[in-house]
């Protein structure tokens, strides 16, 4: 058995700095659109709850029951995308007119944090921070007069979560991916989900299938693209591993779809079926028809 030692070159870690925030707009409980978060500065990770009741029998500690466990975060920028007014209970019934106090929206949310450590500075990896159903409550804003000091506005929000689903674990609201310890061609993966890649839009994957891409079982699949005519008649192809949506709603379509109306505009999406399957690289998932006759 070998004898422990401390501090040993390139094992002197540490964890820095908050970048590559991206905001998942959900649609049926899929997190297909994201959008890039600039300006964010701090998030802070506060889990609670998971605290000991002790129980008393035979004049002993008995046992100690242990409450449920949960997620929540403050995040701090000084923007945030137009997006996220939605979430922040905020209206637009007209392009630059907002309407606040309004229904407040779960979003999804990612970023990355830097590794260090003794030998190879903030370049020896990262960690991609991922969070399900997450809330905003309202927090305050100060505003303040411009001075011989001045400072930017920090915005604040006190995020909530509800975990989603993860088969053989307890549901989950925060996942992490540690680069240093996973393959390299899988986080490749991973990134081309969450940032997007050309003709492919940047979306969220639930936990399920992350857990699949970094176990090496996906199976890569091109979506065909649908076809359409001029009078709004859309044939959705059938290719195994691809499920096609209506992008307005998310509603699952096969077959063919149709636009009643003169000149309306539909978008079709195609997502992985499932976990078990990945787009090849460069593909498209989305497709825009209009009916013109």
């Amino acid at each position: 058995m070998a004898i422990l030692t401390w501090d040993n070159v390139g094992e002197r870690l540490y964890e820095t700095g908050v970048n590559k925030g991206v905001l998942y707009l959900p649609t049926g409980g899929v997190y297909d659109d994201g959008v890039a978060w600039n300006g964010l500065t701090a998030v802070t990770e506060s889990p609670s709850g998971a605290e000991g009741s002790a129980q008393y029998a035979d004049n002993i500690k008995y046992l100690n029951l242990i409450s449920a466990e949960e997620f929540g975060a403050t995040v701090e920028a000084f923007t945030y995308p137009h997006e996220f007014a939605q979430f922040d209970g905020t209206a637009t019934p007209q392009a630059g007119v907002n309407i606040g106090q309004q229904t407040r929206k779960a979003f999804g949310l990612s970023f990355q944090t830097r590794l260090g450590n003794d030998v190879e500075a903030t370049d020896y990896g990262y960690k991609i921070h991922l969070i399900y159903g997450a809330t905003a409550a309202p927090t305050e804003k100060a505003y303040a007069t411009i001075n011989d000091s001045p400072e930017a506005i920090t915005f604040s929000w006190e995020v909530t979560t509800v975990p989603v689903p993860v088969t053989g674990f307890k549901p989950s609201a925060i996942l992490t991916i540690d680069s240093t310890q996973v393959d390299p061609d899988n986080l490749a993966s991973l990134e081309s989900a969450l940032y997007g890649t050309a003709g492919t839009n940047p979306r969220l994957p639930l936990p399920d299938e992350i857990i699949a891409i970094f176990a090496g079982s996906q199976t890569e699949v091109t979506p065909l693209a649908p076809t359409g005519t001029a009078a709004g008649v859309i044939t959705i192809p059938t290719v195994t591993g691809v499920t096609y949506r209506r992008a307005d709603t998310n509603a699952v379509v096969t077959g063919t779809v149709t636009i009643t109306v003169m000149n309306d505009s539909l978008v079709i999406r195609a997502t992985p079926a499932s976990g078990s399957y990945a787009f090849t690289e460069d593909s498209d998932d989305d497709w825009s028809f209009k009916k013109t006759a």
